[in-house]
C-alpha cells in the first residue's frame, strides 16, 4: 500500500486510465455479442460529444484556427483506427486487439520523421525493427499473408499513429476540445452515415465498417453505457497523466493496459496468449517503451 501511495501522480493517473481503458474493451466486446462493430463506435463517440459539448457550452473555446482540413483529418482517421479496433475486440482475443492499437507510438515515430522532419535516433530505429518483428510474431502469417484481423490491426496502429501526429501541428491552433471533438463527432456522424449506406450495400468482406443500427435493450444498455463512460474517464485520466509527469515516463506506464487487457480477456474467456504472440506482445511493449523514452 505503501509502494502505492509513493507512485508519482502520473503513473498513478495512467495506471488508473490504462485499466480503465481495459474495461471498457471489455463492455465493447460484450456488447459486440448484441450489435455490429459500428454501432458500438457510434455510442463510444456519442458520450465523448455530449461531453465536450458541455464542456464548449460552459467554457467556450478560445483558439486561432485556420487548418480545417488537418482538423477533418484528424477526426477521420482517429474514426477509421477506432472502427478497426472495436472490430477486432469483437472478432479476436482483447489482449491481441489492444497490442495492435498500442503499435500507433511505433508509427507515429515514423510519421513524425517523414512529414514533421523530427530526428529519430538509433534507439528509436531499433525501436521500429522490434516493433515490426513483433508484429510479425503476433500476426503469424501463413504462405496466403496476413489475415484480415491483422490487417486491421495493424491499420489500427497506423491509423490512429496519422491522427496523433495531426495533433502535434494541430495544437498549434485549435483547443484541444476541438481536437478531441473532431474525432468524437467524426465518429458520431459517420456511422450515421455507414448505417443509411449499410441499407443498400450488403458485402460480407466490409462487415467491419457496416452494420445494421440495433436498439440496445435490458443488459445491452449496461455494456453501452460502460464502454462510454470508461472511455471518457480513461482519456480524461490519461491527459492528467501526460500533465503531471514527463511523455516518456507516462507513455511507457500506458503499456499497462496490454496486461490488463489479457487478463481482462481471459475472464471474458480469450485463452491465454501463445509463445510466439507473448514474444511478439513483448517485443512490441519494449519497442514502445524505448520510443516514449526517447522523447
Amino acid at each position: 500500500m505503501n509502494r502505492i501511495k509513493s507512485l508519482n501522480k502520473g503513473v498513478k493517473y495512467m495506471l488508473l486510465a490504462s485499466f480503465m481503458f481495459a474495461i471498457m474493451g471489455a463492455f465493447a466486446k460484450l456488447a459486440s455479442e448484441h450489435m455490429s462493430s459500428l454501432e458500438v463506435v457510434f455510442f463510444r463517440n456519442l458520450f465523448g460529444v455530449v461531453l465536450i459539448g458541455y464542456t464548449v457550452y460552459k467554457n467556450p473555446m478560445k483558439q486561432i484556427g485556420g487548418k480545417p482540413f488537418l482538423l477533418f483529418f484528424r477526426g477521420f482517421m482517429g474514426f477509421s483506427a477506432l472502427l478497426a479496433y472495436f472490430y477486432n475486440i469483437a472478432n479476436i482475443p482483447l489482449g491481441d486487439a489492444v497490442t495492435y492499437s498500442k503499435t500507433a507510438p511505433i508509427f507515429t515515430a515514423i510519421f513524425a520523421w517523414l512529414f514533421l522532419s523530427e530526428k529519430l535516433s538509433v534507439s528509436a530505429w531499433i525501436a521500429v525493427f522490434l516493433g515490426f518483428c513483433g508484429i510479425v510474431l503476433i500476426a503469424q502469417p501463413d504462405a496466403i499473408g496476413f489475415t484480415k484481423y491483422d490487417l486491421l490491426g495493424i491499420f489500427s496502429g497506423v491509423g490512429a499513429a496519422l491522427a496523433y501526429t495531426s495533433v502535434r501541428e494541430l495544437r498549434k491552433y485549435y483547443d484541444t476540445r476541438a481536437i478531441v471533438l473532431s474525432f468524437t463527432l467524426v465518429g458520431t456522424l459517420g456511422p450515421i452515415l455507414l448505417f443509411v449506406i449499410s441499407e443498400f450495400v450488403h458485402m460480407p468482406s466490409l462487415d467491419f465498417m457496416l452494420g445494421e443500427f440495433v436498439m440496445p435493450s435490458g443488459v445491452v444498455w449496461l455494456y453501452v453505457i460502460g464502454l462510454g463512460v470508461l472511455g471518457t474517464l480513461s482519456q480524461f485520466y490519461m491527459t492528467k497523466a501526460y500533465g503531471e509527469t514527463k511523455a516518456g515516463i507516462v507513455g511507457a506506464v500506458s503499456y499497462t493496459n496490454i496486461v490488463f487487457a489479457i487478463f481482462v480477456g481471459m475472464l471474458l474467456g480469450d485463452a491465454f496468449p501463445t509463445l510466439l504472440t507473448s514474444a511478439g506482445i513483448l517485443l512490441v511493449v519494449a519497442a514502445g517503451i524505448m520510443v516514449a523514452r526517447d522523447k
